[in-house]
Protein backbone atom coordinates (compact mmCIF):
# COMPACT_ATOMS: atom_id res chain seq x y z
CA UNK A 1 0.00 0.00 0.00
CA UNK A 2 1.25 3.81 -0.83
CA UNK A 3 0.09 6.11 1.17
CA UNK A 4 0.34 9.88 -0.18
CA UNK A 5 -0.26 12.73 2.14
CA UNK A 6 0.26 17.05 2.02
CA UNK A 7 0.81 18.95 4.97
CA UNK A 8 -0.78 22.86 5.02
CA UNK A 9 -0.62 23.94 8.26
CA UNK A 10 1.48 22.11 11.52
CA UNK A 11 -0.10 22.02 14.78
CA UNK A 12 1.14 20.25 18.01
CA UNK A 13 1.58 20.23 21.87
CA UNK A 14 4.19 18.13 23.23
CA UNK A 15 3.46 16.69 26.34
CA UNK A 16 6.33 14.07 26.67
CA UNK A 17 9.02 16.48 26.64
CA UNK A 18 11.79 17.25 28.96
CA UNK A 19 11.16 19.72 30.84
CA UNK A 20 14.43 19.43 33.53
CA UNK A 21 17.42 20.36 30.77
CA UNK A 22 20.45 20.17 32.41
CA UNK A 23 22.01 23.80 31.90
CA UNK A 24 25.17 25.05 30.55
CA UNK A 25 27.26 28.45 29.72
CA UNK A 26 28.01 28.87 26.42
CA UNK A 27 31.66 28.23 27.04
CA UNK A 28 31.38 24.70 28.66
CA UNK A 29 29.53 23.86 24.75
CA UNK A 30 32.04 20.94 24.69
CA UNK A 31 30.92 19.64 28.17
CA UNK A 32 27.51 19.45 27.23
CA UNK A 33 28.47 17.35 24.05
CA UNK A 34 30.22 14.96 26.18
CA UNK A 35 27.69 14.92 28.71
CA UNK A 36 24.11 15.20 27.55
CA UNK A 37 21.99 14.70 23.99
CA UNK A 38 19.61 17.39 24.87
CA UNK A 39 20.57 20.37 27.10
CA UNK A 40 19.60 23.91 27.70
CA UNK A 41 22.77 26.26 26.98
CA UNK A 42 22.82 29.89 28.18
CA UNK A 43 24.33 32.29 25.44
CA UNK A 44 24.98 35.35 27.56
CA UNK A 45 22.27 36.88 30.57
CA UNK A 46 19.37 37.21 28.88
CA UNK A 47 19.16 34.42 25.82
CA UNK A 48 19.35 30.58 26.20
CA UNK A 49 18.41 27.88 23.58
CA UNK A 50 17.39 24.52 23.61
CA UNK A 51 19.87 21.88 21.95
CA UNK A 52 19.76 18.69 20.98
CA UNK A 53 22.54 17.04 18.27
CA UNK A 54 22.64 14.11 15.74
CA UNK A 55 24.90 11.68 16.30
CA UNK A 56 24.71 10.83 12.75
CA UNK A 57 23.20 12.47 9.38
CA UNK A 58 20.80 9.68 8.93
CA UNK A 59 17.56 10.09 11.23
CA UNK A 60 17.49 5.86 11.66
CA UNK A 61 20.92 5.79 13.60
CA UNK A 62 20.67 7.19 17.75
CA UNK A 63 17.13 8.50 17.97
CA UNK A 64 17.77 11.81 16.72
CA UNK A 65 13.96 13.17 16.40
CA UNK A 66 13.39 11.93 20.21
CA UNK A 67 16.52 14.44 21.32
CA UNK A 68 14.61 17.12 19.16
CA UNK A 69 11.08 16.16 20.55
CA UNK A 70 12.35 16.81 24.15
CA UNK A 71 13.59 20.53 23.23
CA UNK A 72 9.57 20.94 21.78
CA UNK A 73 8.37 22.05 24.92
CA UNK A 74 10.64 25.31 25.15
CA UNK A 75 9.23 28.31 24.01
CA UNK A 76 12.46 29.94 22.88
CA UNK A 77 14.95 29.39 20.12
CA UNK A 78 15.35 25.50 19.51
CA UNK A 79 18.47 24.41 17.47
CA UNK A 80 19.36 21.20 16.74
CA UNK A 81 23.12 20.13 15.51
CA UNK A 82 23.36 17.88 12.57
CA UNK A 83 26.88 16.90 10.93
CA UNK A 84 27.69 17.12 7.55
CA UNK A 85 28.11 13.50 7.13
CA UNK A 86 29.65 11.00 9.18
CA UNK A 87 32.80 8.87 8.44
CA UNK A 88 33.21 5.70 10.82
CA UNK A 89 35.86 4.84 8.51
CA UNK A 90 36.48 2.05 6.06
CA UNK A 91 35.13 -0.62 7.84
CA UNK A 92 32.22 1.50 9.21
CA UNK A 93 29.43 3.52 7.45
CA UNK A 94 29.21 6.90 5.60
CA UNK A 95 26.19 8.89 6.08
CA UNK A 96 25.58 12.42 4.01
CA UNK A 97 23.03 14.85 5.32
CA UNK A 98 19.52 15.10 3.45
CA UNK A 99 17.43 18.39 2.16
CA UNK A 100 14.39 17.47 3.68
CA UNK A 101 15.54 16.22 6.96
CA UNK A 102 16.52 20.22 7.21
CA UNK A 103 13.29 20.46 5.89
CA UNK A 104 11.37 18.78 8.35
CA UNK A 105 13.48 20.61 10.79
CA UNK A 106 11.80 24.17 9.56
CA UNK A 107 8.36 22.37 9.59
CA UNK A 108 8.72 21.85 13.43
CA UNK A 109 10.16 25.28 14.22
CA UNK A 110 13.33 24.10 14.51
CA UNK A 111 17.01 26.16 13.93
CA UNK A 112 19.53 23.97 12.68
CA UNK A 113 22.93 23.97 12.43
CA UNK A 114 25.03 22.20 9.97
CA UNK A 115 28.35 21.21 11.24
CA UNK A 116 31.27 18.71 11.02
CA UNK A 117 33.60 16.64 13.16
CA UNK A 118 37.13 17.19 14.37
CA UNK A 119 38.26 14.89 16.22
CA UNK A 120 37.80 10.76 16.70
CA UNK A 121 39.29 7.74 18.43
CA UNK A 122 40.48 4.92 16.91
CA UNK A 123 38.24 1.99 18.09
CA UNK A 124 39.55 -0.02 20.32
CA UNK A 125 37.21 -2.97 19.01
CA UNK A 126 37.81 -2.57 15.70
CA UNK A 127 41.11 -1.59 13.58
CA UNK A 128 38.95 -0.10 10.99
CA UNK A 129 36.51 1.77 12.22
CA UNK A 130 36.91 5.34 14.27
CA UNK A 131 34.70 6.27 18.00
CA UNK A 132 34.21 9.25 19.97
CA UNK A 133 34.10 11.87 17.24
CA UNK A 134 33.44 15.53 18.07
CA UNK A 135 32.33 18.41 16.71
CA UNK A 136 34.36 21.91 16.23
CA UNK A 137 32.91 23.46 19.07
CA UNK A 138 34.43 26.48 18.07
CA UNK A 139 32.83 26.45 15.31
CA UNK A 140 29.20 25.74 16.60
CA UNK A 141 29.76 28.45 19.26
CA UNK A 142 30.12 31.06 15.87
CA UNK A 143 26.86 30.01 14.85
CA UNK A 144 24.75 29.74 17.71
CA UNK A 145 26.14 33.25 18.30
CA UNK A 146 25.45 34.38 14.64
CA UNK A 147 21.71 32.91 15.17
CA UNK A 148 21.02 34.95 18.17
CA UNK A 149 21.22 38.01 16.19
CA UNK A 150 19.08 36.71 12.91
CA UNK A 151 15.83 37.57 13.17
CA UNK A 152 14.03 35.66 10.93
CA UNK A 153 12.09 31.96 11.45
CA UNK A 154 13.84 28.62 11.18
CA UNK A 155 12.96 28.01 7.33
CA UNK A 156 15.24 31.24 6.37
CA UNK A 157 17.61 30.02 8.62
CA UNK A 158 17.77 26.50 7.54
CA UNK A 159 17.68 27.90 3.75
CA UNK A 160 21.25 29.93 4.68
CA UNK A 161 22.51 26.53 6.50
CA UNK A 162 22.54 24.96 3.05
CA UNK A 163 23.75 27.76 0.97
CA UNK A 164 27.01 26.87 2.98
CA UNK A 165 26.66 23.34 2.72
CA UNK A 166 29.41 22.59 0.28
CA UNK A 167 32.31 24.15 1.73
CA UNK A 168 31.48 22.82 5.09
CA UNK A 169 31.70 19.36 3.39
CA UNK A 170 35.41 20.08 1.94
CA UNK A 171 35.96 20.94 5.59
CA UNK A 172 34.75 17.62 7.08
CA UNK A 173 36.83 15.67 4.36
CA UNK A 174 39.83 17.58 5.54
CA UNK A 175 39.30 16.80 9.00
CA UNK A 176 38.76 13.02 8.46
CA UNK A 177 41.94 13.18 6.50
CA UNK A 178 43.80 14.84 9.46
CA UNK A 179 41.69 11.84 11.93
CA UNK A 180 43.11 8.78 9.74
CA UNK A 181 46.68 10.07 9.66
CA UNK A 182 46.18 10.63 13.71
CA UNK A 183 43.92 7.11 14.43
CA UNK A 184 45.44 4.93 11.13
CA UNK A 185 42.76 4.36 10.28
CA UNK A 186 41.43 4.54 6.23
CA UNK A 187 38.23 6.52 5.70
CA UNK A 188 35.34 5.32 3.16
CA UNK A 189 36.70 6.35 -0.73
CA UNK A 190 37.63 9.99 -1.05
CA UNK A 191 36.61 10.10 -5.11
CA UNK A 192 33.14 8.76 -3.67
CA UNK A 193 33.09 11.62 -0.96
CA UNK A 194 34.19 14.11 -3.49
CA UNK A 195 31.51 13.56 -6.02
CA UNK A 196 28.92 13.92 -2.92
CA UNK A 197 30.29 16.82 -2.01
CA UNK A 198 30.30 18.54 -5.76
CA UNK A 199 26.81 17.70 -5.88
CA UNK A 200 26.06 19.82 -2.88
CA UNK A 201 27.96 22.36 -4.19
CA UNK A 202 26.09 22.35 -7.52
CA UNK A 203 22.87 23.37 -8.22
CA UNK A 204 20.40 23.54 -5.07
CA UNK A 205 18.07 21.11 -7.31
CA UNK A 206 20.01 18.45 -8.20
CA UNK A 207 21.48 18.24 -4.03
CA UNK A 208 17.32 17.97 -3.61
CA UNK A 209 16.63 14.79 -6.10
CA UNK A 210 20.10 13.37 -5.35
CA UNK A 211 18.66 12.91 -1.52
CA UNK A 212 15.26 12.24 -2.36
CA UNK A 213 16.31 9.12 -4.35
CA UNK A 214 18.44 8.04 -1.42
CA UNK A 215 15.37 8.61 0.63
CA UNK A 216 12.98 6.96 -1.82
CA UNK A 217 15.58 3.73 -2.15
CA UNK A 218 15.56 3.46 1.65
CA UNK A 219 12.05 3.57 2.40
CA UNK A 220 11.66 0.85 0.10
CA UNK A 221 13.99 -1.26 1.11
CA UNK A 222 12.16 -0.82 4.64
CA UNK A 223 8.84 -1.93 3.29
CA UNK A 224 10.56 -5.57 2.21
CA UNK A 225 12.15 -5.96 5.42
CA UNK A 226 10.32 -7.91 7.79
CA UNK A 227 11.92 -7.73 12.37
CA UNK A 228 11.49 -11.37 13.50
CA UNK A 229 10.20 -9.65 16.74
CA UNK A 230 7.48 -7.40 15.49
CA UNK A 231 4.06 -8.60 16.32
CA UNK A 232 2.39 -8.00 13.39
CA UNK A 233 -1.74 -8.32 14.14
CA UNK A 234 -3.11 -7.08 11.32
CA UNK A 235 -2.99 -4.73 7.70
CA UNK A 236 -0.02 -4.83 5.66
CA UNK A 237 3.52 -2.93 5.08
CA UNK A 238 2.73 0.52 3.52
CA UNK A 239 5.03 3.34 2.10
CA UNK A 240 3.92 7.33 3.49
CA UNK A 241 5.15 9.65 0.89
CA UNK A 242 4.20 13.62 2.57
CA UNK A 243 4.83 16.63 0.88
CA UNK A 244 4.48 20.28 2.81
CA UNK A 245 3.68 24.04 1.82
CA UNK A 246 7.72 24.57 2.11
CA UNK A 247 8.74 22.23 -0.64
CA UNK A 248 9.42 19.18 2.05
CA UNK A 249 8.84 15.59 0.96
CA UNK A 250 8.87 13.19 3.43
CA UNK A 251 9.23 9.64 3.37
CA UNK A 252 8.69 7.10 5.69
CA UNK A 253 6.84 3.38 5.84
CA UNK A 254 4.31 1.99 8.03
CA UNK A 255 4.56 -1.52 9.97
CA UNK A 256 1.58 -2.17 9.20
CA UNK A 257 -1.56 0.35 7.37
CA UNK A 258 -5.28 -0.96 7.53
CA UNK A 259 -7.99 1.13 5.25
CA UNK A 260 -11.44 0.39 7.01
CA UNK A 261 -15.05 0.74 5.81
CA UNK A 262 -15.51 4.35 6.43
CA UNK A 263 -11.95 5.66 4.44
CA UNK A 264 -10.19 5.75 8.08
CA UNK A 265 -7.03 4.83 7.38
CA UNK A 266 -4.84 2.97 10.71
CA UNK A 267 -1.20 3.16 11.29
CA UNK A 268 0.98 1.25 13.56
CA UNK A 269 4.70 1.01 14.30
CA UNK A 270 5.88 -2.03 15.64
CA UNK A 271 9.51 -2.05 17.34
CA UNK A 272 11.22 -4.86 18.69
CA UNK A 273 11.64 -5.81 22.02
CA UNK A 274 13.59 -8.85 22.97
CA UNK A 275 14.13 -7.82 26.75
CA UNK A 276 10.52 -5.46 27.41
CA UNK A 277 6.90 -5.55 26.51
CA UNK A 278 6.84 -2.11 26.20
CA UNK A 279 8.94 0.47 23.39
CA UNK A 280 10.97 2.26 25.06
CA UNK A 281 10.53 5.66 25.77
CA UNK A 282 12.86 6.95 22.57
CA UNK A 283 10.97 4.64 20.34
CA UNK A 284 7.65 6.77 21.69
CA UNK A 285 9.02 9.93 20.98
CA UNK A 286 10.54 9.13 17.69
CA UNK A 287 6.55 7.96 16.98
CA UNK A 288 5.63 11.38 18.16
CA UNK A 289 7.29 13.65 15.86
CA UNK A 290 5.86 11.37 13.49
CA UNK A 291 2.13 11.84 14.53
CA UNK A 292 3.01 15.56 14.34
CA UNK A 293 3.10 14.84 10.58
CA UNK A 294 0.78 11.99 10.51
CA UNK A 295 -2.31 14.26 12.14
CA UNK A 296 -1.85 17.40 10.14
CA UNK A 297 -2.49 15.47 6.56
CA UNK A 298 -5.17 17.82 5.01
CA UNK A 299 -5.93 15.30 1.88
CA UNK A 300 -4.61 11.88 1.84
CA UNK A 301 -4.51 9.44 -1.43
CA UNK A 302 -3.86 5.33 -1.50
CA UNK A 303 -2.97 3.15 -3.85
CA UNK A 304 -3.08 -0.38 -3.34
CA UNK A 305 -0.75 -2.89 -5.09
CA UNK A 306 -2.95 -5.57 -5.75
Amino acid sequence: MDIYGEIKNIEYTPLLFRDNLNEYALSDLDLAFRTDSVFMLNVDDKNKVAVSWWVSAKRTRSYPFSRVYNTLGFSGKRVTIIPIFKDEGIGGDRDFIQWDTVSLMSLLGVNVIIAYYKTAEKNPRFDDKITNQRFDVDYVISQIKSLMNYQSDPLHWNLKQLDNIGKLAETALEKYSIISDYTNVYMKSKSSALSRINTLKGDKDEFMKSSRKLAKEAQHRETLTIHKNESISYGEKATITINNYLGGCYYFTADEAKVDSHGNVYLVEAKNSTSGNMPSIDDIKEGLIKMVLFCNLFEVSIQTNY
